[in-house]
């Protein structure tokens, strides 16, 4: 079986002369592929091309990539002068002293302490130079997370096909009761027919009518029918080298209303008691096939 779970996490790392790149990636159930990447400040050019890696091994779920950086030798941060505006403080400094006769004692230690003078240039890697590095830390994580989804999805067909080969046992159980459903619908009818003809107000389209009805209740032949043959599309699906999470939700959501309409119909204790266990059955496997890509 190729099943694949949609949750599962994988970690990749890379160090290189200038820095080491950490790369984590968490998945969960999601109805659709959805990828939200986090990449360091000034790395953004790259959000394409990690999303783009992960979309090779990953067809659904919410996928959350994490990537850090750590430099051993990060480019140096640059000092700008804003010379504009420290010649216009010096100018108007010059200009209240011709004014007013105010005595100037502007130290360099006036302009440290302001901010507006400065201009500081943070540091940026060369992101073409270091592409490379980035991307092998993804592909390692995506590979990591490839290995524990399908992991996990391994144990979940396990599961679900133990489930299933539980369902087709009551369904088998059911099919040994038909002839008994037929006796006792036929029992049932042949009482309401005695009522029916005793009154003489009865008519006669009336007593057919309830006829049909009743034939109707003791015939759950194609709904078994379907039943199985949804069973058996299940199991082949999970042998499938595809993801096939939304084609299993389908069926198991075709099964129940099944195995709600057998209920409905064969109203025997015995039937009632096989379609809860059915129900329960198939509840259980809708709850695993949600994780399934």
């Amino acid at each position: 079986m190729t099943v694949t779970s949609m949750t599962g996490y994988g970690r990749g790392e890379v160090e290189t002369d200038e820095f080491r790149v950490t790369a984590e990636i968490r998945s969960v159930n999601h109805r659709f592929l959805e990828v939200m990447v986090r990449l360091p400040q000034g790395w953004m050019a790259l959000e394409e091309p990690v999303r783009r890696q992960v979309q090779k091994v990953v067809r659904r779920g919410r996928v959350d990539v994490f990537i850090s950086l750590e430099g051993t030798a990060p480019p140096e941060r640059k000092v700008e002068i804003d010379w504009r505006l420290v010649e216009s403080f010096v100018a108007a400094g010059a200009e209240l002293q011709h004014k007013w006769g105010i005595e100037p004692r502007l130290t360099l230690a006036d302009l440290i302490h302001k901010p507006d003078f400065w201009m500081i240039e943070e540091a940026k890697w060369d992101i073409e130079e270091h592409k490379g590095a980035l991307l092998q830390a993804v592909e390692q994580a995506c590979a990591r997370l490839k290995e524990m989804r399908r992991s996990e999805g391994f144990r979940l067909a396990e599961d679900v096909a133990g489930r299933l080969a539980e369902l087709r046992r009551y369904v088998q159980r059911i099919e040994a009761e038909v002839p008994r459903i037929k006796a006792h619908v036929e029992g049932r009818l042949m009482t309401r027919l005695k009522e029916m003809l005793a009154d003489v107000d009865t008519p006669p389209e009336r007593v057919v009518t309830e006829v049909a009805v009743w034939v109707e209740k003791a015939d759950i032949t194609e709904e078994l029918t379907r039943l199985k043959s949804h069973a058996e599309q299940f199991q082949a699906a999970l042998c499938q080298n595809e993801p096939v999470g939304r084609r299993l939700d389908f069926l198991v959501q075709e099964m129940n209303r099944e195995v709600n309409t057998i209920g409905a119909k064969a109203n025997l204790h015995t039937i009632s008691a096989y379609v809860v266990d059915c129900k329960s059955v198939l509840e259980k496997m809708k709850e695993q096939v949600q994780n399934i890509e």
